[in-house]
């Protein structure tokens, strides 16, 4: 017991002689392994880290100390990168730091002492429900023969899934199909921040994922696949959501997320409570649920003004 203490200072004074780069490919496996992060925010702390040693240079996590991260942000704002990417940046950093000092047990910079830019919530855009039907409706299902066509069959029915369950794209492509209960209608997912969740499809919802699933021959584990039986990508799904955007002649850019923000609009208009679409949109907190909904629906909100507010 007495040799151990001696062996994790080593190990420490190790892990902190390394260079920020040099810990990058661990990072990364913490990140995803760990804390059970997306790939797709890996990936993005992954390259604002980058562009953070493209200011420092190679120093150890030990070196990052306040001046550094003012030299940060004077070479991001000299160089015109806006509030978002700034931030992106920065959080980045914090997220690195914090590895450094939980998983590598390393006397880093306290990543909250790192003041990051509060960006400006944007509008919530979703459509409305000509919108919706006009988007569905220029999905070409059937072929010019009058087949159907599977591949388009899927992204009506994830769509579908999309607009009836409120799940986040990256949710929604990692359902597999033995954790959906046809029967009663639900299905287990892992959410963010590795929070299990369960969702609820609509009964339309539904019935386009059973079409869907009786069409196809294959013994992939994924709701939503590929040919190849791999589940269905980022690109692939852009690329669909382009594609039908066109073919609509829709201005709004409709994408997957903006069917989410539709699904909780409509939850909302139809007089939902605020705390269910907490739970429904899998929202950690209230407050998000409150910041993104509550100020949408302006004729709404118009008339509670009158009703309430009197003196």
């Amino acid at each position: 017991m007495q040799e151990a203490a001696p062996m994790v200072q080593t190990t420490q004074r190790r892990a902190s002689a390394v260079t920020v780069r040099e810990l990058m490919p661990h990072y990364r496996s913490h990140a995803l392994y760990e804390w059970n992060l997306a790939p797709k925010t890996v990936k993005g702390y992954e390259e604002g880290l980058l562009r953070a040693v493209n200011v420092w240079g190679e120093i150890c996590p030990r070196e990052i100390d306040s001046q550094q991260i003012l030299a940060l942000k004077a070479d991001l704002s000299t160089k015109g990168a806006g509030q978002t990417w700034m931030r992106n940046v920065l959080q980045a950093v914090r997220s690195f730091l914090r590895f450094c000092r939980i998983g590598l047990a390393i006397d880093a910079l306290d990543p909250q002492s790192i003041t990051v830019p509060r960006i400006k919530r944007r509008e919530v855009i979703y459509l409305t429900p000509e919108e919706v039907e006009q988007f569905l409706s220029a999905i070409p299902v059937f072929s010019e023969r009058g087949r159907v066509a599977l591949k388009w069959l899927m992204f009506r029915t994830l769509v579908e899934v999309l607009l009836g369950t409120g799940m986040r794209i990256s949710e929604a492509l990692s359902i597999r199909r033995e954790s959906l209960n046809m029967e009663t209608g639900e299905a287990k997912i892992i959410g963010k921040g590795n929070r299990e969740r369960v969702i609820f499809f609509t009964p339309r919802a539904l019935a386009w994922t059973k079409e869907y699933l009786n069409r196809r021959h294959d013994e992939s584990e994924w709701l939503f696949a590929q040919p190849n039986g791999q589940a269905l990508g980022y690109d692939t799904v852009r690329f669909s959501f382009r594609c039908v955007r066109g073919r609509a002649g829709l201005a709004k850019n409709v994408t997957a997320h903006i069917l989410r923000h539709t699904c909780a609009t409509i939850l909302l208009f139809n007089g939902c409570p605020i705390g269910h679409i907490k739970e429904i949109l899998g929202h950690e907190r209230l407050i998000t649920t409150c910041q993104y909904y509550l100020g949408v629906d302006k004729k709404a909100a118009k008339e509670a003004h009158r009703k309430y507010l009197q003196f």
